[in-house]
């Protein structure tokens, strides 16, 4: 552990190791998904070093990433895909040790939903993202 990590606190309400108690405002899910919202590819990879482990996977049924850059493609093949469309979380977010589980959908503002599903995130010992393996409940074919 680093000096910094270990300066910092975990926070279970907020799901994630932080330093900056202004941090806690915001948990490990809606970090993710202000991931995958974010258009700006600066600002995306800013927020992924922040949020993901830097061997950190992703894997669903369209994707595999391994890494900062992969990922960081892969939200933009998102955005090209669906563009103006947003991921939202959908419920609770349910944890137990390392891991979390959440479902989400992919729509337009005010409009019905084109895509959801269910990820299953495995927490590292920072408290950032190190795998997420998502599900598709429905999508478009592409």
């Amino acid at each position: 552990m680093t000096s910094d990590v270990m300066a910092g606190s975990w926070s279970a309400a907020a799901g994630f190791w932080s330093t900056d108690p202004e941090e806690d405002t915001m948990t490990l899910a809606e970090q993710y998904f202000a991931i995958w919202n974010e258009t700006d590819a600066e600002q995306r990879a800013r927020l992924i070093e922040k949020t993901w482990a830097p061997d950190g996977t992703f894997v669903d049924p369209s994707f595999a990433a391994t890494g900062y850059d992969e990922l960081s493609a892969i939200v933009g093949t998102a955005h090209g895909m669906f563009p103006g469309l947003r991921f939202t979380v959908t419920g609770t977010v349910d944890e137990h040790h390392d891991h979390l589980r959440w479902s989400w959908e992919l729509a337009a503002e005010g409009q019905p939903a084109v895509a959801g599903g269910t990820d299953v995130v495995t927490v590292a010992p920072d408290g950032r993202i190190r795998a997420v393996i998502g599900f598709l409940d429905f999508a478009p074919a592409h």
